[in-house]
């Protein structure tokens, strides 16, 4: 039976670890020089509505990196973007290839896709959520604090699909998470409702209250691909959620930032702190590339 990644849901705690585990690895045979190439003879389609830097250099190096190929698709030049179903996209994609990677507006894209194909379906993100950036996180968190069991994560920001994915892992492991937003931008809150029932979440609209005692801040742009009309709105409506050196001070001392870039300095994150954080940010995307071929030789190969 196949597997789909369409949210971070759709794994259970024992298949994370696992896909973790891999990416650290995977991460130490490129280091080394090894070749490991599972995934000979396999196609990947990566299907992008969305413009993207790092997602579509991620996955088309990773599925080169395991051996197989990638097959990038843009919605101009398919007849998805011509009005095709959805459905009949999928059922003739799934008759050429072995996985396909959509990159997209609308969750329900995404869901319609994994529905009707034969093939793994993978969210490279959407609206909603954003999982694979998710693996990418907890996989850093991992490297540069020995794990995140024990450790407080705060999301300052918007209530966005990066958001939405760290309720997701708050609720399947558990997590001491913390998520401060403006009141009008939370998060969904069926997710919301959901981790509630975790006693080491903690949602307020207030930073300062969030970052109290964290061992990682996270942020993530006010704007998304999008919103760019709300964005005069949006700007009024985050000032006080910008991570400077004063929202530092209340976390611990050997604190970690993060952020999923792209960034803007000056809005959510100042330069001083991108620049003392940037090891971190830009280990974070490289673990893209490991924590994403983790995921493609999971669901590709079945294991």
């Amino acid at each position: 039976m196949k597997k789909d990644f369409t949210k971070f849901l759709d794994i259970n705690k024992a298949v994370c670890m696992h896909l973790l585990e891999r990416a650290k690895d995977l991460k130490e045979m490129r280091k080394s020089g090894k070749e490991y190439k599972p995934l000979a003879g396999k196609t990947l389609a990566m299907i992008f509505e969305k413009a993207s830097t790092r997602t579509r250099i991620s996955f088309e190096m990773g599925i080169h990196e395991l051996g197989g190929q990638g097959i990038f698709l843009s919605s101009n030049e398919t007849q998805i973007g011509r009005g095709e179903p959805v459905k009949d996209t999928a059922r003739v994609l799934s008759r050429y290839l072995d996985a396909i990677m959509i990159r997209t507006y609308s969750q329900e894209t995404v869901e319609e896709l994994a529905k009707w194909a034969d093939v793994p379906v993978i969210n490279g993100l959407s609206d909603l959520y954003h999982p694979c950036q998710m693996l990418a996180d907890l996989f850093t968190i991992q490297e540069y604090k020995g794990g995140f069991q024990d450790r407080k994560i705060a999301f300052i920001g918007d209530g966005n699909n990066v958001a939405n994915s760290w309720l997701e892992a708050s609720i399947l492991l558990g997590l001491n998470f913390s998520l401060a937003t403006p009141e009008q931008y939370e998060p969904d809150r069926g997710l919301l409702a959901k981790a509630r029932k975790n006693k080491q979440f903690f949602y307020t609209d207030d930073p300062s209250e969030a970052v109290k005692d964290a061992d990682v801040i996270y942020t993530d742009v006010w704007v998304s691909m999008g919103q760019e009309k709300e964005k005069r709105e949006r700007k009024k409506a985050f000032v006080k959620y910008k991570i400077d050196d004063k929202l530092l001070k209340g976390a611990k001392k050997d604190v970690m930032v993060m952020h999923c870039l792209p960034a803007y300095r000056g809005e959510e994150i100042t330069d001083n702190v991108f620049e003392k954080f940037s090891d971190i940010i830009f280990s974070q995307a490289e673990n893209r590339l490991h924590a994403q071929k983790a995921l493609l030789e999971w669901l590709m190969l079945r294991k």
